[in-house]
């Protein structure tokens, strides 16, 4: 059998070619070795009834896809919106609060949809190059706190146990982690929504231990299973300082 001899110009071409591929799959791990140092909360203030929303809906969902770690979406669905043509099921007066209280510090309007990273930066939600920019760069960022986080159910509550080194308040927030919505009038009406990461329950404790307990209550007719419990600790500024994720044990 005759050996087959491989041109040298073919062999450089195979070579690169290689390197290549291995520098793209080097580039394209990034963000999860850069989620090792930092976290980007990602806060979404959306509404079913407002028709912008859905493409913002869209990208915070793509975050969970693109992101492996360090990358915590919430989903706060506001109710100014109720009385406009469709009342949202997911929305909550407590919601819309959470959005006027960034409105104040961060000198903001107070719209939909909108994002707030991190407490800190704010921009329409489905702004995608905005949205990435932001969270690379706060995934670089060495945080200076630490919470980890355990969630169980028990019953129609869920029991979190945390554990962290900060002084700030602690957030706690039951999400739910997919719904899809027929919307039958108002801006959207006729479309079929999907959403990602529906906050559910929300509660904020002064922290005057590092270590406790907090409980949630599971909403009627939502399962444990369908969902998880993200924790992010914020200062006066309302700037986040850490955060973490646990999926329920049931």
């Amino acid at each position: 059998m005759k050996k087959r001899i491989v041109p040298a110009a073919i062999l450089f071409l195979l070579l690169s070619s290689a390197f290549a591929c291995a520098d793209s799959s080097s580039q394209k791990n990034i963000a999860g070795s850069n989620a090792d140092n930092g976290f980007a909360v990602v806060e979404l203030f959306t509404s079913e009834g407002c028709s912008s929303c859905p493409p913002a809906d869209n990208a915070v969902a793509k975050l969970l896809k693109e992101y492996n770690n360090n990358v915590y979406v919430l989903g706060y669905h506001v109710d100014y919106w109720d009385n406009l043509g469709w009342k949202d099921a997911f929305s909550n007066a407590d919601y819309t609060k959470r959005q006027k209280n960034y409105a104040r510090t961060l000198k903001s309007g107070v719209y939909t949809p909108q994002v707030i990273v991190n407490g800190e930066e704010q921009f329409v939600g489905s702004d995608e190059n905005k949205l990435h920019a932001s969270i690379n760069k706060d995934l670089k960022q060495k945080p200076q706190q630490h919470l980890s986080i355990t969630a169980k159910a028990n019953d129609n509550t869920i029991e979190i146990s945390y554990q962290t080194n900060s002084i700030n308040n602690l957030n706690i927030a039951l999400m739910q982690s997919g719904a899809e919505t027929k919307v039958q009038r108002g801006e959207n009406h006729g479309a079929t929504l999907h959403h990602v990461n529906i906050v559910r329950s929300f509660q904020t404790i002064a922290l005057k231990n590092n270590t406790g307990k907090v409980s949630l209550n599971l909403p009627a007719h939502l399962s444990a299973k369908d969902c998880a419990v993200i924790a992010f600790t914020q200062d006066a500024n309302m700037k986040i300082t850490s955060a973490a994720k646990a999926n329920i044990q049931l």
